[in-house]
Parts: C-alpha cells; structure tokens; sequence
C-alpha cells in the first residue's frame, strides 16, 4: 500500500473469540487462514513460522487454540505488517511477533518446530484484479511455490512440518516445491465446498526429512446443501476447534 494507510475496519474471528481489524480494500481475510491455522499440529510452547502473514488472521486463530505457542509472521507491506501488530497487541498473544520483509530475503533467528503459509495461488494468467494489493496477495507467478517452499523450510528443525493452501490447479507445482525443498511424508486434504462438489482447494502439509509415502485424506466438507456450515467446519470456524488430517 502507498501512503497513509486508511483506518481499519474492525472485526472478529472465531465467532467473536479473536479481535481482528483489516483494511477495507486490499486482500480480505477468508475461511482460509482460518482452517490452515487450525491444521497446523503445533503444541503450547513450540515455535511457528508464518510465511506472507497480512493481517495475522492465521497466526491469531493459532494462538487462540494453542496456549503458549511462540509464532513469528513475515510480511512485506509494511502496513499490512502493522496492522497485524496491532491485532496481536488487542488480543495480548505475547507470543506472537511480526518481521516486515519479503519471505524470501527475511532471516528470522532461530528454528521453528511448524511452518505454514497461505501463498498466492490464483492463476497467474487470470484477469489481474485492479487492486495492486490484492493481486499481489492472489497471484501465483511462476516459481513462487518453489521461493516460499525454500524459505520456509529452512529454519524448520528436522521433522518439522510445514503446511501450505493450495488450489487444486497448483498442486502439482507445490507437491514438487515441497520434495525439492526436503520435505517428505506429504499428506493432502481436500477442502470440498459442498458434498459431491470438486475441491478447489486443498491442505497440503510435508515434513523435512520425511520419508513415508504420500497421503490422500477424505478431506473436509464446508457447507450443508443449503449453505450453512457442515458440524465439523463449524467447530473449526466458530469453535477453534483443530482440522485433523486423519489416518
């Protein structure tokens, strides 16, 4: 964003439970940094690593879940960086942290014991949105998978998971992203809008240094034919509740 930033427009997620302000034009926060928050199997203490935070809407959504949890977001507009401070001051998460930077040349000190991040993954070859920030936050140039992938596998600590929202068309991309960044035992979840309706979505997480084999779970349903929330999204959008992958 160029100039003085416009005032915030305030908010919640979690049905009330987490204050979030975010700007009124720009990328706004969806269902998505919501459900990757809540797949991110971090436990009280450990160390997270968002990659592109925007307003903090996931690191946030993590903090309310796991008591405890040590979490640093990287994002490069600058007022985008500080208005996720500021959600992080309102909520009085301590743990939390933000570094204003581009992912890929940002340095954050330390190991982390989870990664995750929701990457551009609109067709970079689509209508360009006439909003530069929120093309910035949709595109998928070529490339960019393989960039965030490297970046933020980097400081993980060896098992180390890191997991990633991708569209459907960008899954092969992110799957060769994360192998070629050290990450094995891939597991995918589908994000299906409604029942018997194609996912356009979908979970991806890897562990570094994995070695099992790739993983297709049964995915999760988001809406009821007459578009309220399935039980199970709703414990996860209202209630905090974790998105388990499954066995």
């Amino acid at each position: 964003m160029n100039g003085a930033a416009p005032e915030p427009v305030a908010g919640s997620l979690l049905d009330g439970r987490v204050r979030h302000h975010q700007f009124r034009a720009g990328h706004r926060t969806g269902l998505e940094p919501v459900l990757l928050a809540a797949s991110v199997p971090a436990r009280p203490g450990e160390r997270v690593l968002e990659g592109g935070t925007g307003s903090g809407a996931a690191l946030l959504c993590l903090a309310a879940r796991i008591a405890g949890v040590q979490g640093v977001g990287i994002e490069q507009d600058a007022a985008l960086a500080a208005l996720a401070r500021r959600n992080i001051a309102e909520n009085g998460f301590a743990g939390l942290s933000i570094l204003t930077g581009d992912l890929v040349m940002v340095r954050p000190e330390g190991m982390f014991d989870h990664a995750f991040a929701n990457p551009p993954w609109h067709d970079a070859e689509a209508t360009p949105s006439p909003d530069p920030a929120r093309m910035l936050a949709r595109r998928a140039e070529p490339g960019l998978f393989a960039l965030w992938a490297a970046s933020l596998v980097r400081p993980l600590r060896l098992r180390g998971t890191l997991s990633l929202i991708v569209g459907a068309g960008n899954l092969p991309a992110a799957l060769a992203s994360l192998e070629s960044a050290g990450c094995g035992s891939l597991e995918l979840l589908p994000l299906w809008p409604k029942s018997q309706t194609a996912a356009k979505i979908l979970l991806l997480r890897g562990v570094k240094g994995g070695q099992g084999p790739c993983r297709l779970h049964a995915g999760l349903t988001l809406h009821e034919p007459d578009g309220s929330f399935t039980p199970a999204a709703s414990a996860i959008l209202r209630q905090g509740a974790a998105l388990s992958f499954g066995r």
